[in-house]
């Protein structure tokens, strides 16, 4: 039975008091009470309590904890309901998704396979085609996995020919994969099964087997909680068990390691992609899959784990790399394979505009960039002469450009704050271009309008930020900032139903490229970790206040939302600067940065942010960490914490302990309070009706604490 419909239901005694809906208020009754336990420690001479450790068990295997959940789902729940503007959101969100929309397709073979979904399906089913113009036919369908829709594709794969599909299966948002394969012709599933996968592609080599990476089994109860270690690279030949796939790379005297290989075009080169943690820092092996004895060797080709090494394709014995090496903003490179000692040639040189990805397709290279924050993209021939420009839509975003070398059709796709992406197929010998999907939309986008202005942060840096609104929206209007800053992620324009209903009743919506991201290359992102981690949050500030200085938000009216690292953003947001921010949605955030290494991925993030058994790194955490940092006695706004309960990349004791602490300290008189989603995870593969009923929960709580009028339920969006 599902909690939060449970919760509803009980919790209508709690809320009896509570004012009539026709007065647009909603009164907290008194917090569910959490034990604070007496944990504390001495760590670099620091006493520091936590009293919530004991939230950081696991859902599944602690009645206390599930208890606690149980109880603050039922109080979260009931409030949210009661918020004017809950109804509306829902419906809207549901009707600004119910539109077809396609993924891009890939080519393999004669085959054409792409994800499309009719509109309100929780998972995307998977189409093929058997030629372009041929008729579309279903080949998976994971709405049939689950009742509650939380199992997804999480991934795929066609062989080398196009005749069988291998597929990753992700069940309640788990991390963890389960990858089969599938008879393309018959829809037939093999037998063959692969356990313990993850963090992992899936690399043909032909039509006989295919790579992956997986991690050895964990200790029974410790699935979603162990720290990761010992990834390994295997071969798995169709038609075998598990048990017998060749271990092809693993490094055991470097458990911190992790590894994954992909598989050149033409089938003839394996590449070994080593990593520590999350930086772009990488070795590499390459390996010559032409050894049909199966003896596969892997060469050294980059030691060090000093600077990305992205590989593109290969021709003949040619590889093609993207790099930082030498060029913070990237280059692209080539070197002979069969050379003994490789020598590294620069093919496009860096810019001004980093490079964002690159592409062989056909006898053409295609290369795209970042110009704040806006993808550009480029056609060169092989050997590194500019040719033209492809002609993209203004402060939007493109992505795709695959395909194969001989072959000059490639699909991308292109979109922005106010338009759902559009599927195009070009041929780059031809300059040809035609839509293959466009979406038919439930609204009119020409009604919004986007702008990018740029602010000054604390320390004098220019910072772009992307601003959008109704074009009637004129004056001052509630506004809803959005931020990341970090792990050298990029953000840029993309459609959101979520955000388009918040514009659509009248709110602003703004997102701030700040420092820790990737949209200026390295030393954007260095200036954003470590002990820069300062920086990020004051970006985050100053955009805040420049939206208030410059008349985009009313006084009252700045909500700020995040998720993940941009849930640690902000926490550290709220604690520095209570009085800036209305209301704040932080959403499955790193918040206890002084134990954030201890599982699941978590001691990959030490990149970003450095060691808490380090001092130095210690000391720099500490000042920062949002569990830790809670300021008892001054007012606070409005906070609603998301997060689930089997979120296994961000385990969801970061959100519990947080919550417990806002709720038990004296913050003045606005909500704090958690919503714990069922078998979401961190957030890939949740289904559309969870997505949908978060986001009405989010938006409306939002709205509720910025003054947004939002329309009555039954109002339709004009």
């Amino acid at each position: 039975m599902n909690i939060r419909s449970v919760a509803l239901a009980a919790s209508a005694i709690a809320l009896a008091v509570a004012a009539p809906l026709s007065a647009q208020e909603v009164t907290l009754p008194d917090y569910p009470e959490t034990r604070a336990g007496d944990v504390s420690e001495t760590i670099f001479g620091e006493e520091i309590a936590d009293p919530y450790r004991w939230l950081e068990a696991d859902v599944r295997n602690d009645a206390e904890v599930a208890a606690w959940v149980q109880q603050q789902s039922t109080f979260t729940d009931a409030y949210l309901k009661k918020l004017p503007g809950n109804d509306w959101f829902k419906a809207r969100i549901g009707e600004l998704l119910d539109y077809e929309r396609f993924g891009i397709p890939q080519k393999a073979g004669e085959y054409y396979f792409y994800t499309r979904n009719t509109g309100l399906q929780n998972q995307s089913p998977l189409y093929v085609r058997h030629g372009l113009d041929a008729e579309p036919r279903l080949l998976i369908d994971p709405n049939a996995w689950a009742q509650d829709g939380a199992t997804a594709l999480a991934g795929w794969e066609p062989s080398e020919n196009g005749t069988l599909m291998a597929y990753a299966v992700q069940d309640g948002g788990t991390d963890w994969r389960i990858i089969r394969v599938l008879d393309v012709e018959t829809g037939e599933q093999l037998e063959d099964e692969i356990r313990w996968a993850k963090f992992t592609g899936i690399s043909w080599l032909g039509n006989e087997g295919f790579f992956y990476s997986r991690f050895p089994e964990p200790e029974e109860g410790q699935d979603f909680q162990a720290l990761n270690y010992n990834q390994a690279v295997y071969y798995h030949q169709l038609g075998t068990p598990q048990s017998a796939d060749k271990l092809v790379f693993s490094t055991p005297e470097h458990p911190d390691q992790g590894h994954g290989l992909g598989v050149s075009d033409d089938g003839r080169w394996g590449f070994i992609i080593s990593s520590l943690g999350t930086d772009a820092k990488y070795e590499v092996r390459v390996v010559d899959l032409g050894h049909q004895s199966g003896e596969w060797e892997a060469k050294p080709l980059v030691t060090g784990f000093d600077n990305a090494w992205n590989p593109i394709d290969t021709i003949g014995t040619k590889a093609f790399f993207v790099t930082n090496k030498d060029a913070p903003r990237y280059r692209i490179v080539t070197t002979d394979l069969a050379a003994p000692t490789p020598e590294w040639t620069t093919l496009v040189p860096e810019g001004e505009q980093p490079i964002d990805g690159a592409s062989i397709v056909g006898d053409k290279l295609i290369v795209t960039y970042l110009k704040d924050a806006t993808t550009r993209a480029a056609v060169y021939d092989l050997e590194g002469n500019a040719l033209n420009d492809i002609e993209l839509g203004e402060l939007g975003t493109a992505g795709g450009f695959g395909g194969k070398a001989g072959d000059p059709e490639t699909f991308y796709t292109f979109t922005s704050f106010n338009r759902p992406g559009t599927i195009y197929r070009l041929n780059v010998e031809t300059g040809e271009k035609s839509e293959f999907a466009a979406p038919e939309l439930t609204f009119d986008p020409e009604r919004f309008v986007t702008e990018q202005q740029f602010y000054t942060s604390k320390d004098g840096t220019r910072v772009p930020m992307f601003i959008v609104r109704r074009s009637d929206v004129t004056g001052p209007a509630p506004t809803l900032l959005y931020g990341y800053g970090g792990f050298d992620i990029s953000l840029t324009p993309g459609f959101s139903a979520m955000r388009m209903a918040w514009l659509e009743a009248g709110g602003a919506f703004a997102l701030a490229n700040i420092r820790g991201g990737g949209e200026y290359g390295k030393a954007w992102h260095d200036a954003g970790r470590l002990d820069n981690k300062q920086n990020v949050f004051d970006d985050f500030i100053a955009a805040g206040e420049y939206l208030k200085a410059n008349g985009y938000t009313t006084e009252d009216g700045l909500a700020i939302q995040g998720g993940s690292n941009g849930g640690l953003l902000v926490g550290a947001v709220v604690n520095q600067r209570p009085d800036l921010i209305d209301a704040a949605n932080a959403a499955v955030g790193v918040m206890d940065m002084l134990r954030f290494d201890r599982w699941t991925a978590g001691r990959y993030w030490v990149d970003d942010y450095g060691h808490p058994s380090e001092e130095s790194d210690f000391k720099v955490l500490r000042a920062y960490s949002p569990y830790h940092n809670i300021r008892s006695g001054v007012d606070y706004p409005a906070v609603l914490v998301t997060t689930a309960d089997t979120d296994d990349r961000v385990v969801p004791g970061h959100s519990f302990k947080y919550a417990a602490a806002l709720q038990a300290a004296d913050l003045g008189d606005e909500p704090h309070l958690i919503r714990i989603e069922t078998r979401a995870g961190h957030g890939s593969g949740k289904p559309t009706d969870k997505a949908i009923e978060e986001g009405a929960d989010v938006l409306s709580f939002l709205g509720y604490w910025t003054g947004l009028d939002v329309p009555e339920a039954d109002t339709a969006a004009e």
